[in-house]
């Protein structure tokens, strides 16, 4: 005898698009930032206006990704909701803490370089990610 599935619902439906759009939204956010990061180098030889335009892109698209976390937010249930807010609030954290230790290192000079945003960007995304994931298993 086979188990029958259980068809999905239409809130169950709508949280897997509004994930999916959302997952959508952040990726074209990723390929802009590299487009902004490389572009004026590789591509266009530092042309004021294509680097403007690359600009006024990332942010754009910066802005619908954020409406699209807010709409999936407003979807997901309440433990979803709590993963992400903890998963927030623990890199927030990190990122305050590494931050200021960061730029403390040339403050100290300990560090020849100027601190980049970069590494702290990646940071952010580890730690965040990291938190949704252990969120997920304690959670569920």
């Amino acid at each position: 005898m086979t188990p029958l599935k259980k068809a999905p619902s239409s809130w169950e439906s709508t949280v897997k698009k509004n994930a999916t759009r959302l997952m959508y939204w952040t990726a074209t956010w990723v390929v802009t930032c590299a487009l902004l990061s490389f572009g004026p180098k590789l591509i266009w030889n530092f042309n004021t206006l294509l680097s403007t335009l690359a600009v006024a892109l990332n942010l754009g698209i910066g802005v619908v990704m954020i409406l699209a976390q807010v709409k999936y937010l407003r979807g997901a249930d309440e433990m979803e909701r709590k993963i992400f807010l903890d998963a927030s609030a623990i890199t927030l954290g990190v990122l305050l803490i590494c931050s200021s230790s960061y730029q403390a290192l040339k403050t100290a000079q300990l560090i020849s370089f100027e601190p980049l945003i970069g590494p702290l960007l990646c940071l952010m995304g580890v730690t965040f990610s990291i938190c949704i994931l252990v969120g997920s298993r304690r959670y569920r």
